[in-house]
């Protein structure tokens, strides 16, 4: 065995070493109890704060997934609120300025007249750039970019949770669109 590689005893020891100069360490991240097994047994109050300290970071997880499942149905449904107002609308460009921001949750939505850098962009923002949004640029913290023939479909939300990343819904609106563009 080389010296660069412990042996798994000495990883243990320093593990075990380090957790007991630092008691606190677990506590502040209780993310790692998800990957850490539990004890078979329960010997004693510090156990049992342990294994409830696993079962909380466990609950708290799903709760992240019920929400991000509540979000994903929320944004389908807002996405095909959309497209029933586009499919009633005589100006599609109007629609997508004036009644897709309210419909989607989203501060911000225009068709620009040059392609997308990519067919869909998604991504979080520290400072949105103006040419895309316009006079919303300063509250927009996540935008979409989508590709819609030769025009870009943008969309700017406040937060992530308002534009989450679903590709298949933010497809669905720029076919759409499309679709309806070249229907007028």
């Amino acid at each position: 065995m080389t010296a660069a590689r412990k042996s798994a005893a000495e990883e243990a020891a320093f593990v075990e070493a380090y957790l007991r100069a630092h008691p606190g360490f677990l506590a502040a991240r209780p993310g790692l109890y998800a990957v850490l097994t539990p004890p078979r047994r329960v010997h004693g109050e510090v156990l049992a704060d342990h294994m409830a300290a696993m079962i909380q970071a466990g609950r708290a997880e799903w709760r992240q997934v019920l929400a991000a499942g509540r979000t994903g149905r929320s944004f389908a449904a807002k996405v095909a609120e959309a497209v029933l107002a586009l499919i009633a609308a005589t100006d599609p460009r109007d629609c997508v300025r004036h009644e897709w921001p309210a419909l989607l949750g989203v501060e911000h939505a225009t068709l620009l007249p040059r392609p997308a850098p990519a067919p869909l962009t998604l991504r979080d923002l520290a400072r949105a750039d103006p040419a895309w949004h316009g006079e919303a640029a300063p509250l927009i913290r996540r935008e979409a970019l989508l590709r819609v023939g030769e025009a870009t479909l943008v969309l700017g939300a406040r937060a992530a949770e308002d534009l989450p990343n679903e590709p298949e819904s933010l497809d669905v609106l720029a076919r759409a669109l499309h679709a309806t563009l070249h229907r007028a």
